[in-house]
């Protein structure tokens, strides 16, 4: 195959109403990435809307094809009595899961072609990847301006203080209007910059998802559920001895240490809910881990899940993934509400696949571009978890921290208030 063949792969695919691309980027990770995997559809005529769709798609066929999509964040009202009313400049359905006709499977040694074959090879082979020109990315705006973001932060320590909650995830939204991009070339340019081992592309009609994710939200391996939260962040640094520095840092960092061991908590309550009693366990806890821009705490979460627990009964002990909204879950999702102004979408929501035997893959959609082709709405959001030891101004920092690599890529800047 040559050099440029997952580009010519995902420049045919992203020609397709529905286009799913897991990109592992040949990064090692504990438990392993994303299986590398592109699939398409026409239609959809068999695609799963609903959790309990999603069920019944996710039982083991015969036939062995993939199911491929998304759940966005707003799945969460139909877990829960909750409901979202912000502004969203996307129209996502909830959740979408398609049965591709056409999907490719990266090995270590191979590339293995299924599903509808004929003339694949030759029409990817075909495809021209033309180097795009430079980007033309007006200034992002903040739907939430700076003194907004940093009075809702103060709110948040108050709320904790009062008892509401222990933590929040409190995210703001970065967008541009009138946009002309291609996403495949943006893509790209995106894992250039800042390769993930759970990234992804995915086309539904004219949104596209650009994804380069670090972060697990749940993988299958019969009979393991796995979950990975990452709670605590910090830039890398720019010699050997000051990365070491910072790792250290992060290491000891009370605040971020605390941040991470109360998403663990949540996640062991999550999954002690499908699976078999006394299996839950953590078997690594404040993990650091090095990525192109920063260091992440992770921790490994594991349970053995029981016999009858379905994909359906996992995802609705676990979704929305607790390192996305705090703790406790459900008030920590109303006062997000509350102090958003921008519905999430597709952002802390996931993209994943479910194999034929039942297991299954999904990640936490951070670190990601959100566009509508035919509006040309173009956005990313970012956040950061929020304790009563909080600084409102360092939370503020973090968030511009985890968007360099969006604004790189963009070659823009934020527009400041």
């Amino acid at each position: 195959m040559p050099a440029d063949f997952r580009r010519r792969a995902l420049a045919w695919a992203a020609a397709f109403l529905h286009c799913a691309y897991f990109e592992p980027n040949g990064l090692a990770y504990p438990h392993g990435p994303f299986d590398h995997v592109l699939a398409v559809a026409t239609e959809a005529a068999t695609a799963a809307g609903s959790l309990a769709e999603l069920r019944a798609l996710a039982q083991p066929a015969p036939a062995p094809r993939p199911r491929c999509g998304f759940i966005t964040y707003d799945t969460k009202n139909d877990i829960e009595a909750l409901t979202s009313q912000n502004f969203t400049g996307f129209a996502w359905p909830q959740l979408h899961f398609f049965t591709p006709q056409t999907w490719l499977l990266w090995r270590a040694d191979a590339v293995e072609i299924h599903g509808q074959t004929a003339d694949i090879l030759t029409q990817i082979l075909a495809q021209t990847v033309p180097a795009g020109p430079t980007l033309q990315v007006p200034l992002l705006r903040p739907r939430l301006a700076k003194a907004d973001y940093l009075r809702a932060v103060e709110a948040i320590r108050e709320d904790i203080l009062n008892g509401e909650v222990y933590e929040l995830n409190l995210c703001q939204e970065f967008y541009a209007e009138n946009v002309t991009l291609a996403p495949a070339d943006v893509f790209w340019r995106l894992m250039e910059t800042s390769p993930a081992p759970f990234a992804g592309f995915i086309r539904w009609h004219d949104h596209f998802l650009l994804c380069a994710s670090p972060e697990r939200f749940l993988a299958h391996r019969a009979p393991r559920i796995i979950s990975q939260p990452i709670k605590g962040t910090i830039r890398r640094g720019t010699t050997l001895a000051e990365d070491e520095q910072q790792r250290q840092t992060l290491l000891h960092d009370e605040k971020e240490r605390a941040e991470n061991l109360m998403i663990v908590d949540l996640v062991r309550n999550d999954l002690a809910r499908v699976a078999q009693t006394g299996t839950v366990r953590v078997p690594e806890l404040f993990g650091l881990y090095p990525f192109r821009h920063l260091w992440q705490m992770i921790s490994t979460v594991e349970a053995d899940l029981r016999p009858d627990a379905n994909l359906e009964d996992v995802l609705r002990a676990t979704f929305p993934m607790g390192s996305m909204t705090g703790a406790p879950k459900i008030r920590a999702m109303q006062l997000i509400e509350h102090y958003e102004n921008t519905r999430r979408g597709l952002y802390s929501g996931s993209i994943g696949y479910v194999w034929p035997d039942g297991e299954f893959e999904f990640n936490v959609v951070i670190r990601s571009l959100q566009y509508r082709q035919d509006t040309g709405y173009l956005s990313f959001q970012v956040g950061s978890a929020i304790t009563y030891d909080s600084d409102p101004e360092r939370e503020y920092a973090e968030c511009l921290l985890k968007a360099k690599a969006l604004l790189e890529v963009l070659g823009t800047v934020i527009q400041q208030a």
